[in-house]
This record gives structure tokens, sequence and C-alpha cells, in this order.
């Protein structure tokens, strides 16, 4: 039987039902000191916990963002229970279910759902209400790891288990974005290239933007290798590579700052500063909350992040 989240239930269970970088201090890093005025916060919606960025929260009126914990759905096991993987072992009626079910919470069609496969590439589509998933859930876009909309009622729907997603937000054209950036789609820039198309398409501006580096694996558990390091390299500045790797606690291993490299990529694409919220949570750190693949040695769910524009 699926459980029913209260916030009582979930306050006595994790404790904070908000999270902000509280770093604004010299020592922190430029993306703590900036992303200190905004926080990650859970609301509590027909049972199931919902993650949202105050970011966003300007901006209500005509668009949603939210991102999944692992809480309030229908999986069993170690998939319990709001699993959102296609391919993770689950039976696939589950999936659909908590699909329904958290597009019942945040207010939204569950036939509004636009899915891409996610491959760790770098392409991005803009897409219309003829890409949605439909009834059914079943069609998924080939190749893609970033969406783009400028249509309502068109559900952006990204999966991750410590991979960043990565929020975009035009108020001023009213265009959402979301892209998937784990290392591969940080070295490759998915960033940039979501926030071009979006000047192309659209006429976009980058200093009209706001950005949210959302729930993902955080520098102290993302532990990589020396080629991993030296693929950023060819990307990042010098000065750059400084926070975003730091030598790890084995030779020629490296902790990551994946957040820190994403920061970076939205900053050079021109959005401003105190425009990108960080949001600090890490789903390694909260595996009883979150999903993660580094936490799990892959045994896990799928999380999810949408973001849409409302009819309103």
């Amino acid at each position: 039987m699926r459980k029913k989240w209260s916030r009582e239930a979930f306050e006595k269970k994790f404790g904070s039902v908000e999270w902000s970088q509280n770093k604004n201090t010299p020592e922190a890093k430029e993306y703590e000191r900036m992303s200190s005025q905004y926080s990650t916060y859970m609301e509590i919606q027909n049972g199931i916990p919902v993650l949202r960025f105050s970011c966003f929260d300007p901006w209500k009126d005509w668009m949603g963002a939210a991102f999944s914990t692992r809480l309030g759905g229908v999986s069993e096991g170690y998939l319990s229970s709001m699993n959102f993987g296609w391919k993770q072992g689950d039976d696939l009626e589950n999936v659909k279910e908590n699909y329904r079910l958290f597009a019942g919470a945040i207010g939204v069609s569950a036939d509004d759902y636009v899915f891409s496969d996610q491959v760790h590439d770098t392409k991005v589509v803009s897409v219309t209400k003829e890409h949605t998933a439909g009834p059914e859930l079943h069609r998924k876009l080939q190749g893609i790891d970033g969406l783009i909309t400028a249509e309502k009622n068109v559900v952006l729907a990204t999966s991750y288990a410590d991979c960043v997603p990565l929020f975009i937000v035009d108020p001023k054209h009213r265009i959402v974005a979301a892209s998937h950036s784990g290392w591969r789609g940080t070295v490759g820039q998915i960033g940039r290239k979501t926030i071009e198309m979006m000047v192309q398409q659209y006429g976009s501006d980058p200093k009209d933007m706001a950005c949210v580096i959302g729930p993902s694996i955080c520098q102290q558990c993302y532990e990589v290798s020396e080629d991993v390091v030296s693929a950023l390299s060819c990307v990042y500045a010098e000065d750059q590579m400084r926070q975003i790797a730091e030598p790890g606690r084995e030779p020629g291993k490296y902790q990551l700052d994946l957040w820190a490299a994403c920061y970076e990529t939205l900053k050079e694409a021109g959005v401003p500063l105190e425009s990108i919220q960080v949001s600090g949570v890490c789903t390694c750190c909260h595996k009883d909350l979150l999903f993660s693949h580094r936490a799990t040695a892959g045994k896990r769910g799928n999380l999810n992040g949408f973001i849409w524009k409302k009819c309103s």
C-alpha cells in the first residue's frame, strides 16, 4: 500500500524541509555565496513530497518547476517508492502509476509529459504538444539530453540519480528548459548549448534568464579518475579547475564539483550570477530521501525533474 506523507511525518524522519547554502563567507566558493539568497524547500501535495526552488518563485503565476524524492510512490524494494526509471527492473505499471501520482501532486496531466532517453550527450531540442508521451506514457525522444518549450501544458520530464539537473527559465519570453548534465554533458557544455538554442530559436537573452542547478551529487561524494579531470581541463580554465576539482583521497583520484562546473558554464554563457541557484542538495548524502547511483552501486531507482508553462 502506498504511504502518504504528511509534513509532520516528513519532519520526524528527515528533519529539515528546507535547504540553503548558508555559506556567505570569504572562504566559500562563489556559487555558494551567490546562492545563499535562495532555498530548496519541500511541499507535501496529495501525500507526496515535492522539492521546489525559490529562485523560480517570482514566476509561479505562469510556470512550475518541481523535483521528486524517492517517497510517495508505489514501487517496492530498493526502488521504493517513487521510481521513475523505466529500465531499473521495476514493473512498468508501477512506473506509469508513479508518473500519474506525481502529475496529480504538481497539478499537471500525465498525458503532457515529454520524455527523452538521455544518453549523456549534448543534443538539445525544442518540443511542442506533438512530442508529449500521451495517455500510455510510451513515447520517448531518442538521443536527447536537453528539452526546451515555449508551449503551455508541455511538461519537460528529465531523470536523475546523481547527474546534474539544469533548469532554465526566460521570464521575458516565457520559455522553459531542462537539461541533463552528467560529467560528459558538462564537458560537452550542454548548459551553454541549451541557452544558445533558446537565443537562436526564441530571441532569448541570457541576462534575462534564471537557472537552477538541481539536486545531484556533491564534491565530497563524487570521486573520479584522472581521465575525467583531464577532459574537463580541456574545457575550463586553470582558475576554474581549482574550483571544480581537488585531489582525492588516493593517488590518481579527484573530488569533482559538478555544481561548480555547471555554474561556470552558465556564468560564461551570460546568465547573471544573482540569477543562478545551486540547490546544494546532494543525492548521495541523502540516500534515504533521494536515489543515488554512487551511494547504492547502481541498485536504485530514478528521480525526476519537471518544468512547464501553466495554462493560466
